[in-house]
This record gives structure tokens, C-alpha cells and sequence, in this order.
């Protein structure tokens, strides 16, 4: 199988790191849906990253779909099976995911739209959603440490892929002197064999 897109792309990463702890193998074609928009559009006409192509050449989208497929696959999953532990797992991913999505709005808002175009109220909003992502994530983590090395999961996986991507993307927004234990704990996963073999850039 072939997972296609940028691993600047957090949702992109994240299941590449998935992939390789799941012990799936596969091949990476990095493909931008920007500066490769046609080369994208022929192997997704939705041109939506990540896609994955299976073997028969079918494709999926959606990183949390893919995800959902790739444990199927693999006959494990790197969520908790019991109910409270799942429920926090799930809880960090989405905050997590809540995390990547207004990095990517803040960059958008920034990088892609006119300075005289750009809303400042909107802005504002999403640096608000931004940072209670966060604070949310530091609760969490306090309440409830996540697996670390051997046994991280997709909670922990998730939450450190988004904060370096937020690192990369928007570090002016968001110091790691703010939120001490996410810095911390995304330190020690991006030393993992996983993360080490699927740097951002």
C-alpha cells in the first residue's frame, strides 16, 4: 500500500508513525496537494491528504478513517480497549486533532489570504480554540499520563505530531515555555524509532 501526501502534514504523519508502530509495511509518496495538485488529482480526484492506496487501488482519506482501516488490518488497535481509558485516549486525539485544525487555520488566514483581506475577530477566535486545545492537552496529561516509548498509543502519538507540527507552523503563536509538559512529552516521542524514521521535512 501507499500512503500519499507531505509529512509537514500532521494528518499526513500521523499515520505514517501509526503505520510503522503497527508494523505495516508500506510505501510514501510525497505528493503536495499544492505545488503537485495534478499529479494529486490523478491518484485522488478529492485531492485530500493523507490518501492511501491499497493494493487492489482502492484509496481512503481521512487520517481518523485510515487509522480506523489500518487497525483492522493489523488486528490491534493503539487505543485502550477498556471504556475509561479509551474515553481519555479519545478525548486527547481530539484535542490533539482541534490543535492541528486551528494551526492550519491560523496559517491559512496568514500565509494564503491578502493582509487586507485578513479578519482580525476571526483570528482572535481561533487563537482562543488554539490555546484551550492546549490547556486542555496539559490537564489531561496531568490527570492521566499517556503511554510513552513501547506503548505509546494514538493518543500520545497524535498529541505529539501536533505540537510539532504547531512547532513548525506557527511557533510565534504558541512558545513551549507556555505549555511545559506538551513540549516535554513530544520531546521524548520524536525520539522514538517511529517518529526518528518520519521527520516533518
Amino acid at each position: 500500500m501507499k500512503l500519499i501526501g507531505m509529512l509537514d502534514s500532521p494528518y499526513v504523519r500521523r499515520v505514517a508513525i501509526s503505520l510503522r508502530t503497527l508494523d505495516i509495511p508500506f510505501e510514501h509518496e510525497a505528493v503536495s496537494v499544492f505545488r503537485h495538485f495534478d499529479a494529486f488529482k490523478a491518484i485522488n480526484p478529492v485531492v485530500k491528504a493523507p490518501t492511501l492506496v491499497l493494493d487492489d487501488g482502492a484509496t481512503l482519506m481521512d487520517s481518523s478513517l485510515i487509522l480506523d482501516y489500518l487497525e483492522t488490518l493489523a488486528g490491534r488497535s493503539l487505543l485502550p480497549a477498556a471504556p475509561a481509558p479509551r474515553a481519555h485516549a479519545l478525548r486527547v486525539v481530539g484535542l490533539a486533532l482541534a490543535l492541528c485544525e486551528k494551526a492550519v487555520q491560523i496559517v491559512y488566514e496568514k500565509e494564503l489570504r491578502p493582509q487586507d483581506k485578513q479578519h482580525a475577530p476571526w483570528l482572535e477566535r481561533v487563537r482562543y480554540q488554539l490555546h484551550a486545545a492546549c490547556s486542555e492537552l496539559a490537564a489531561e496529561l496531568a490527570r492521566r499520563p499517556l503511554g510513552e516509548g513501547a506503548a505509546i498509543g494514538q493518543d500520545g502519538i497524535s498529541l505529539a505530531v501536533a505540537w510539532g507540527f504547531a512547532q513548525l507552523v506557527i511557533r510565534e503563536e504558541l512558545e513551549p515555555a507556555g505549555y511545559p509538559s506538551l513540549a516535554a512529552f513530544a520531546e521524548r516521542a520524536e525520539r522514538l524509532p517511529a517518529f526518528l524514521a518520519t521527520p516533518m521535512a
